[in-house]
């Protein structure tokens, strides 16, 4: 598969995060929120912001996966985000049976 450019032009980093997930592992779900404002001030805090994300994301992907080889996954998937702009990354991953079964007992 090949990847977006991202690299020419001003693209944020919140919408890098959204390609490569979405081109990574053709999510059925994917919520990407910057949640950068509540570490303002804290080691890794950037100045404009971008750097601790927290992302949802629900895939075919990670049927027969545990939850770490998901997260080890979705980690290299975006390791040159996570050695760069990307101080810190909270990440909830489930297959769409997970999903569906969650949200159906909520």
């Amino acid at each position: 598969m090949q990847r977006t450019d991202l690299t020419a032009g001003k693209v944020s980093v919140q919408q890098q995060l959204t390609t490569i997930l979405n081109e990574t592992f053709a999510p059925t779900f994917l919520e990407v929120k910057d949640e950068s404002h509540l570490h303002a001030g804290h080691a890794g805090a950037r100045p404009g912001g971008e750097s601790h994300f927290r992302i949802v994301l629900v895939s075919r992907a990670f049927e027969g996966e545990t939850r770490v080889a998901r997260q080890r996954a979705v980690n290299g998937a975006l390791s040159q985000l996570l050695a760069g702009p990307i101080h810190a990354l909270a990440m909830k991953t489930a297959t769409p049976e997970e999903w569906e079964k969650q949200a159906s007992s909520a």
